[in-house]
């Protein structure tokens, strides 16, 4: 049986109690390091992988509140890792952070383009795991 892959997990704020689970994809490792230390600052516990194909083996809807993909990966897309996800859990908030929008946005909750500032994103990421699915 092959062993799932080991995230980079980042830290979280002592003031947090209860950090936030986020699984971030990116295969830029400078974006993808960069990224997840801004969302481990802001409190959250962040699972970060370098493809879909690790992503999806990793996800568990139990444990990650909420998914933060780039769309330009190797392999499987980020679009095609957003229409499994919510396959598997269609509750699970999903943003694509890219520069390449999909076409078809219609499993994501959210679509932010690069370039933009990152308050974009921490507000983004606020407003899924306060519930607020609205696009």
């Amino acid at each position: 049986m092959a062993k799932s892959p080991k995230p980079e997990t980042g830290g979280q704020l002592t003031i947090s109690p209860h950090p936030k689970e986020v699984l971030l994809v990116d295969d830029n490792n400078e974006t993808r390091l960069a990224t997840k230390w801004l969302l481990s600052f802001l409190g959250c516990r962040v699972h970060s992988m370098r493809s879909s194909e690790q992503a999806l083996a990793l996800f568990d809807p139990s444990i990650h509140e909420v998914i933060v993909t780039e769309n330009s990966l190797a392999g499987m897309t980020g679009s095609e890792l957003a229409r499994a996800i919510r396959a598997r859990s269609p509750a699970t908030p999903i943003i694509m952070y890219t520069a390449k929008t999909p076409k078809d946005e219609s499993c994501l909750d959210l679509v932010i383009s690069k370039p933009t500032h990152v308050v974009a994103l921490k507000d983004a990421v606020a407003r899924l795991l306060l519930g607020n699915h609205s696009k």
